[in-house]
């Protein structure tokens, strides 16, 4: 039964996707967010966070955080403001 608890969490969800396959040079989460006409995408690699379920935790983290800092925020003419773009990609671990 763990097992299958196991295998069901490593799963693709809503705006996180897994990366297995056997010939790419990645495997991990790729994180992808739309909102208020831009696209926010960030990757966790296995490698890095040393193992596909810590990069799941660090990706659904950076998630929750990135959904927070959009809900509330101001936008004009319906998309997001210059500032609250570049607070987002801060979130993401960009400059």
């Amino acid at each position: 039964m763990n097992s299958l608890k196991n295998a069901l969490s490593m799963k693709s969800k809503r705006n996180l996707t897994r990366f297995t396959y056997e010939n790419t040079a990645f495997q991990g989460w790729r994180l992808c967010l739309s909102r208020g006409g831009v696209t926010f995408t960030k990757y966790f690699s296995d490698k890095q966070y040393g193992g596909g379920r810590k990069a799941l935790e660090v990706a659904e983290a950076t998630l929750a955080e990135l959904k927070g800092l959009l809900e509330g925020a101001k936008r004009v003419n319906g998309r997001l403001s210059n500032v609250t773009v570049k607070k987002a990609e801060k979130v993401l671990g960009g400059v």
